[in-house]
């Protein structure tokens, strides 16, 4: 069933918790929520989003998960977070002062949970929330304590620069940065 107009607008600035655990392998950022993500209760769900086809395809999932599955990942070592946690049609409603302090945010979840890897998944949104003016895809020179930064493109479907093969193939890259251990 799909939510009606009134419905997703009724979803926006909801906040959808984190799923998360001490010690994953991977804790991947998305920039926020959208609308429909906020509807369902469940990080990527709006069809179209590759996050799930792209986990998968890059070997992280043993099978494609549903979004309402999310609660599978901290078994795998995975974990889901925002750089901004409230929710809104497109990721440019955000203002500067949101990702400056997503930033923050997320420096103490990182300082909290200590994930091998946090991955974001937007180089823009990484650019603004860590003030990174010049980082690019792939891992950044730079960690936040023992924690190695990556930096994924966005599967959002209205991302037009990378398409599902692309977007699998910088996940395996991650993927295979953790050898055997992930």
């Amino acid at each position: 069933m799909s939510p009606t107009r009134a419905e997703l607008l009724a979803a926006s600035d909801r906040l959808l918790p984190d799923v998360i655990a001490p010690g994953l392998d991977v804790l991947f950022c998305g920039i926020n929520p959208g609308l429909y993500s906020a509807w369902s209760g469940h990080h990527f769900a709006r069809p179209g989003n590759r996050f799930w086809p792209a986990l998968h395809g890059s070997g992280f999932t043993p099978r494609l998960l549903h979004p309402s599955e999310q609660d599978v990942l901290p078994s795998l070592g995975l974990g889901i977070t925002n750089v901004v946690p409230r929710a809104s049609a497109r990721a440019d409603e955000l203002t500067a002062a949101e990702l400056t302090a997503g930033g923050v945010r997320l420096r103490s979840l990182v300082a909290e949970y200590r994930p091998r890897v946090l991955a974001v998944l937007g180089v823009t949104a990484f650019r603004d929330a860590f003030a990174a003016r010049d980082a690019v895809v792939g891992r950044q020179p730079s960690s936040l304590g023992a924690t190695v930064v990556w930096v994924l493109p966005n599967p959002s479907g209205l991302n037009a620069h990378y398409q599902l093969p692309a977007l699998i193939q910088k996940f395996a890259e991650l993927r295979a940065s953790l050898g055997a251990n992930g």
